[in-house]
């Protein structure tokens, strides 16, 4: 919105003054919300509220999915544990587009399935409509290939009966056609933008990378703990292995196995938790399956009424307790930082800000800079020695910087960086400090 609506040319404000064109996703999202920030003025809930949209409208599409393969009473407790699993609330009113996307999908899974058993036209163009703006919103969606596969190949090699109806190699090509080709395009362009601008960066490339086990170790303690609650984790746990069978039965393992295969080849890109995100309606799923089948096999009748609450009660404490960490507020110093160096600084200023690669800052200042260690304007991390910080920036001082930021979250520098303090202190003005953040004004670079 600062520098007009170029949709195309998606742009961020860590490449110091340089234009700082990327390669993103499909940024409908931020759009939209731009387009309305010129009638009401930022707010973030604008951002927010596009999560939130989907997400309800989702919920009726994802009940009805499961309750095609596991039935109604699974049906019921997925959704239960959908909406209420801490993933799904943390994520589900985040400005992202990661919930919008899952939403997409899940909704253009449920048409699909519908599309293939009944063959109606209206299922074909809403799953293929869907579907499409989940990959391009979030090219992860990707992942959803392997349960419509499995759903193709079901239908096909089942036995003819009760319905004729399949669906034609004609017709699946057209479908791949429409769900895939706008994706391809919009990614090949973002791909082409990355190389020719500066700093010439894609985003999730860095992310594809394999990991040791124990960052795999640590990524599934977080989500079956707190990403979903041990409450929902142990009941998945049982419907994964007794989910009824039926046509589709094997539909949401697939989706699984395709998540688990997706966390590894992308280990380094699961470091961000929403990553995760996807696992939260299957795992949810196989919740409901494994109440299903439990509450099925109770006899006592006072154990039927009164079971079901304990687990709901049990689920909704794990869920508080678990979703709190989520709402910390990380981030609160960045703004307040940020907010500052909007007051004290020209808009033609260029912040170096040591923010552990969070935007945050130069977002509320509305200024143009570098995360602090700098690399090609990629954040690479803290600096080895005060020798490295030092090179670095001075460096970015004389391509132009003009100040540089501490937030709490870096107090620690002035111990383990002793020698890289001191010669900022001796070359710049501390012109704000306060308990969250502390600003300088850096000399001016001999050329």
């Amino acid at each position: 919105m600062e520098n007009g609506f170029r949709f195309g040319n998606p742009q961020i404000d860590w490449a110091g003054d340089a234009a700082g064109y990327v390669g993103t996703e499909f940024p409908i999202l931020p759009f939209v919300a731009a387009l309305c920030y010129k009638f009401t003025g930022v707010h973030e809930w604008i951002g927010r509220i596009q999560a939130v949209i989907l997400f309800a409208i989702s919920l009726p599409f994802f009940f009805l999915l499961v309750r095609e393969i596991f039935g109604s009473t699974a049906a019921v407790w997925a959704t239960f544990f959908y909406s209420f699993a801490p993933l799904s609330i943390f994520a589900g009113r985040s400005f992202m587009p990661d919930v919008p996307s899952l939403e997409l999908a899940i909704v253009g899974l449920y048409f699909f399935l519908r599309w293939v058993e009944d063959g109606e036209a209206s299922s074909f163009l809403l799953a293929a409509i869907a579907i499409s703006l989940s990959f391009l919103i979030k090219i992860t969606s990707i992942v959803i290939v392997a349960p419509l596969v499995y759903i193709v190949v079901g239908r096909l090699c089942h036995t003819p009966g009760i319905s004729q109806k399949r669906p034609t190699i004609v017709g699946l090509i057209a479908f791949a056609a429409i769900a895939l080709m706008p994706s391809t395009i919009w990614y090949w362009h973002a791909h082409q933008i990355a190389q020719e601008f500066y700093p010439h960066h894609f985003f999730g490339a860095s992310g594809i990378r394999i990991k040791s086990f124990w960052w795999y170790w640590q990524i599934a303690q977080q989500t079956l703990v707190s990403g979903l609650t041990p409450a929902l984790s142990v009941m998945a746990l049982v419907g994964l292995f007794v989910a009824p069978r039926s046509r589709y039965s094997r539909f949401f393992h697939w989706w699984l196995a395709a998540m688990i295969l997706f966390i590894i080849i992308v280990g380094y890109g699961n470091r961000h938790r929403w990553y995760q995100l996807p696992l939260v309606p299957i795992l949810a799923a196989f919740a409901g399956a494994g109440c299903a089948f439990v509450g099925s096999r109770i006899p006592s009748r006072f154990a039927k009424i009164t079971s079901p609450i304990v687990l709901a009660a049990t689920f909704l404490i794990f869920a508080v307790i678990h979703v709190r960490p989520f709402y910390e507020s990380s981030a609160a110093q960045l703004r307040d930082a940020g907010l500052e160096l909007k007051k004290v600084t020209v808009p033609n200023a260029l912040i170096v800000a040591a923010d552990m690669g969070d935007p945050t800052i130069l977002y509320y200042a509305e200024r143009k800079g570098w995360h602090f260690l700098e690399n090609g304007a990629i954040y690479n991390g803290n600096p080895d020695d005060s020798e490295q910080a030092i090179e670095n920036l001075e460096r970015l001082r004389h391509g132009g910087a003009t100040h540089f930021v501490f937030t709490r979250n870096t107090f620690w520098w002035t111990q383990s960086y002793p020698e890289f303090v001191a010669h900022l202190i001796n070359d710049a003005i501390l012109i704000e400090a306060t308990p969250e953040f502390r600003i300088y004004k850096l000399g001016t670079a001999v050329r």
